[in-house]
């Protein structure tokens, strides 16, 4: 059973947040322990056995590091040294690898709780499989169906990564829009703020109506991209 996450978990977030160090880590561990990993493995064994049921079938493993994603940052390449992730990240995939296939992510901040799904970047074969497909009138419409349940509730798609139609390709209107893209993620916003459900017993339930909106999406991309 999972009853929500509590509210406490939102103060720990504002203030590793606000105090980014990791003498404040340090000094509020045990926090850490009971108002983030503890809810989240405990939400992410309650979703297994929906994840599991989804088309295609999501992966919850409630681990850190596999559906909890770490709260440490790799600053090796970054500018922001800053240490930690002062958010709750857990991912739902379709592969043989979270960061490798797609996905369903749920993200818990101090002021927001956002939620997404998609593969952020195909690889060069899965790319030339997209932009195909993309092409195909049949296909596309599925996508834009999944595109479609997705933004029922609120996730949609950012801006293009391209600016022109890549090389060999000619299309106009919404083919060329998605053709000018190099992966597929739509999401909510960080401007959602909090639905009161993921607080309460309510929290399991609205988090199966956010897989069901979402799962079309990844199985779009399993079918025709991965």
């Amino acid at each position: 059973m999972f009853d929500g996450f509590p509210r406490e978990t939102l103060g720990f977030l504002k203030g590793l947040h606000v105090n980014n160090t990791r003498e404040w880590f340090e000094a509020h561990r045990q926090e850490y322990e009971t108002l983030v990993v503890e809810p989240a493995l405990n939400l992410v064994a309650a979703m297994a056995p929906i994840a599991e049921r989804l088309t295609p079938p999501h992966q919850a493993a409630p681990k850190i590091n596999q559906s909890l994603r770490r709260i440490y940052r790799d600053t090796r390449f970054s500018k922001d040294k800053t240490p930690y992730n002062p958010r709750i990240h857990m991912v739902f995939w379709t592969g043989e690898h979270p960061n490798r296939s797609a996905g369903i992510h749920l993200v818990l901040a101090h002021d927001h709780f956002g939620y997404g799904s998609g593969h952020w970047a195909f690889d060069a074969k899965g790319l030339e499989r997209y932009r195909r497909s993309v092409l195909d009138e049949a296909a596309r419409g599925e996508l834009e169906s999944a595109l479609e349940s997705a933004s029922e509730i609120g996730c949609l798609l950012g801006e293009e990564e391209l600016k022109r139609l890549p090389k060999g390709y000619d299309a106009d209107g919404r083919a060329a829009q998605l053709l000018r893209r190099k992966g597929l993620v739509a999401r909510t916003g960080e401007n959602i703020g909090f639905d009161e459900r993921i607080f309460g017993p309510r929290a399991v339930d609205f988090v199966t109506d956010i897989f069901e909106a979402l799962a079309p999406l990844d199985a779009w991309i399993d079918r025709y991209v991965t």
